[in-house]
């Protein structure tokens, strides 16, 4: 199924479609800032599953992010924040940034059994916002994978739906993607580690 919503308008009745399919412990693929991502939602087991055969992985080993709508949101999921830590943050996101933070006791115990930290995110997209507040709790995602010399359909939501769509619930397609995926910081230690430079400009951020 391909559900294509307005990326800067997100229509209410295509969101509450995609909405529903991950009410039902569905999985989405759908467009961020950077690479387009498999999604499922929050604390749901068989979504997490799914995701992780995906991605070929086992669910309590794989490096899941979540994403987030806001710096509010993410408080609810994480240790307490470091003050140079937060304002780092505010003037990051939202953007193409992945925060690798401190887990906090609300994280559903799957999705944090072998491990302490989770990476957050908060993308400048309307899309991935408008899922999250109509849901009402953030997403669990991780890129879209690409096969050396194939990334085209990395970037164009209709060659996504050709590759992937048969194998999960529903293609969101928002416009084009990048073929860049987010620079993530590492933030776990008190003191801002860059592990991965992506699309996410460390100008003024760091």
């Amino acid at each position: 199924m391909l559900i294509e919503i307005h990326q800067e308008t997100p229509e209410l009745r295509k969101v509450t479609q995609a909405v529903d399919i991950l009410r039902r412990d569905g999985v989405l693929i759908i467009p961020t800032d950077s690479i387009y991502s498999f999604a499922c939602a929050l604390g749901s087991s068989k979504g997490l599953e799914k995701m992780a055969r995906l991605r070929d992985l086992s669910p309590t080993e794989a490096n899941f992010s979540m994403i987030c709508s806001d710096l509010s949101q993410m408080s609810h999921y994480t240790a307490p924040l470091p003050q140079p830590t937060f304002k780092l943050m505010k003037r990051a996101l939202p953007g193409p940034f992945t925060f690798i933070l401190n887990a906090g006791v609300k994280i559903p115990r799957i999705f944090r059994k072998s491990k302490k930290e989770v990476g957050i995110r908060i993308p400048d997209h309307a899309i991935p916002k408008a899922l999250i507040d109509e849901l009402g709790k953030p997403l669990v995602v991780s890129s879209v994978p690409h096969d050396d010399g194939a990334t085209e359909y990395m970037t164009d939501p209709g060659l996504v739906h050709e590759k992937y769509g048969h194998q999960v619930d529903a293609v969101v397609s928002g416009g084009l993607g990048h073929l860049e995926a987010s620079t993530v910081i590492d933030c776990t230690t008190g003191d801002a580690e860059v592990v991965r430079e992506g699309r996410g400009s460390l100008e003024g951020v760091m």
